[in-house]
């Protein structure tokens, strides 16, 4: 994985190049009102909305019939963005940000992509698979299709909570809220609202099936030291910065390479008053990159005493 040297950008704000989630939330909101606005332009000039479902959606939602999804392959991801209902687009961007912003908490923001990616794909193909070996779905298959970005936040939501079970939030409320208690009421509200949403709604309960499977494995294996994204990250970074300067960019690796020597070698820096500024920026980057569980002792006593001067 690389980073840009020297990028300082300011935190908890929107548009921040290491806030993955808000990333995410301005794709998908953007896709939406792109979506919504042509739907629109259609129905004024009386073209109709099937044509509008016709025209551009079949080449973006997922077909739930595979002769289907083989000649349109790329919907597996094109329906992770792609969303089409205002209900549907507010609730999965509000659990999105609360379970991204979890996740980009515990464990870094390099997380995020990745994840939402594989677990929404993993999440297609059990619908897929599920419209055809399933005999009460496989009626529908020739009409049916899903598309929204659920077995995603579904992945995440699982994947933070495997990581992280007791975690809590809310902390005035008789000592918080623990995340597996949110995540729970977050798995009933999705599959209350499947089922409700349409008469077939239960065929897409085999989307948050998969997703979750999908974020539980890739999370578990994360904690164990294998990190499933890191090659997606690599070459994320490269395709998103071609035209960067080959000075400006520095390996991770060889950074943690020489932080961890330079710890052996020396005492850690400790001081008692104001902790710097420049030392707290480079902690509070960790925690972007890698999770609040990659900091030393040291820097977590350093967070502490930072948090309590005045």
């Amino acid at each position: 994985m690389h980073a840009l040297e020297k990028e300082k950008l300011p935190r908890l704000s929107l548009g921040e190049g290491r806030n993955m989630v808000t990333q995410l939330l301005v794709v998908n909101l953007t896709i939406f009102i792109f979506l919504f606005f042509t739907l629109v332009i259609y129905k004024m000039e009386d073209v109709g909305e099937p044509r509008f479902h016709q025209d551009i959606m079949t080449w973006l939602r997922l077909p739930a019939d595979p002769a289907k999804l083989l000649m349109r392959p790329w919907t597996l991801v094109t329906s992770l963005f792609t969303h089409i209902s205002v209900w549907q687009v507010f609730t999965n961007m509000v659990w999105l940000w609360c379970f991204g912003t979890f996740m980009q908490h515990l464990a870094g923001h390099q997380r995020i992509l990745p994840l939402y990616i594989f677990g929404g794909i993993v999440g297609n193909l059990f619908y897929v698979a599920a419209m055809q070996f399933i005999p009460s779905f496989h009626a529908l298959n020739g009409t049916e299709y899903w598309l929204g970005a659920a077995g995603s936040i579904m992945a995440i939501a699982v994947g933070v909570t495997a990581i992280a079970p007791r975690y809590r939030i809310f902390p005035l409320l008789a000592g918080g809220i623990s995340l597996w208690i949110i995540t729970l009421l977050f798995v009933v509200l999705s599959v209350g609202s499947l089922v409700a949403s349409s008469t077939y709604g239960y065929t897409y309960i085999p989307v948050l099936v998969g997703g979750a499977l999908a974020g539980w494995i890739y999370m578990t294996q994360w904690k164990r030291g294998n990190d499933w994204g890191s090659g997606f990250n690599r070459l994320a970074f490269k395709l998103t910065h071609v035209f960067h300067p080959a000075a400006q960019q520095v390996n991770p690796d060889d950074f943690k390479k020489k932080t961890s020597s330079t710890e052996v070698d020396q005492q850690p820096f400790r001081r008692i008053g104001k902790v710097p500024e420049q030392r707290l920026n480079e902690i509070l980057d960790k925690i972007n990159e890698n999770g609040l569980s990659s900091l030393s002792p040291d820097e977590r006593d350093t967070l502490l005493r930072a948090s309590k001067t005045e």
